[in-house]
């Protein structure tokens, strides 16, 4: 009995302190006490400008990488069969869209940087990757584009995947079709044409 009268005086008094904890509520501040102020928050007041932001980017769309000089991916690459120079039917479409990007950027210049896979030896690769680069640019001139607006580079097979599958194969064998910067180019986002039909061999 002794230990029920104990049990039932510490639960008596555990009830009581709990109950005397939850019995006084916060107060709840003014308006005046608040960051708003007894005037509330006005939109208009707020400094939306950061000046820690000046030199930030826009954000480019996905897979294209601005390195500062170039614009890469933003156009897509045109590619090229095996030891070919000739522009393939399928991949016309997107110099027509290169061509209409120029026509309506006319303050932007391409650079047309010919690829080649792993096979052959480096300067005959040199050599074909400056081949599918003049093709390129010869077409885009057909297609109205100003010559002073192109620029060709043969990075021959500098950048391909030695011992490559025919598909990593396939893909070296390309003209990318970076975007030259200007000075209009600062802070402003890159926009890219309409996509055109995937290719590639």
């Amino acid at each position: 009995m002794k230990i029920t009268s104990s049990l039932l005086s510490l639960t008596l008094l555990s009830a009581a302190v709990l109950l005397a904890g939850c019995a006084t509520k916060s107060k709840r501040p003014t308006p005046d006490q608040t960051v708003l102020g007894p005037n509330g928050l006005n939109p208009e007041s707020i400094n939306t400008t950061d000046a820690n932001a000046a030199g930030l980017q826009q954000r480019l769309p996905d897979g294209v990488i601005d390195d500062g000089h170039l614009i890469h991916g933003l156009l897509p690459s045109v590619y090229f069969d095996l030891d070919q120079s000739a522009i393939k039917p399928g991949e016309r479409s997107k110099l027509a869209d290169a061509a209409k990007y120029l026509k309506d950027n006319p303050t932007k210049k391409l650079l047309l940087e010919g690829h080649c896979d792993w096979r052959g030896t480096d300067e005959y690769n040199l050599s074909l990757g400056d081949r599918r680069a003049q093709s390129v640019k010869k077409y885009l001139i057909k297609a109205g584009v100003d010559e002073s607006r192109l620029e060709t580079l043969s990075k021959g097979s500098l950048e391909a995947i030695k011992n490559g599958t025919a598909d990593q194969m396939g893909h070296d064998r390309r003209v990318d079709l970076d975007v030259k910067k200007d000075d209009a180019d600062a802070g402003a986002p890159a926009t890219a044409p309409a996509a055109a039909p995937a290719g590639g061999s």
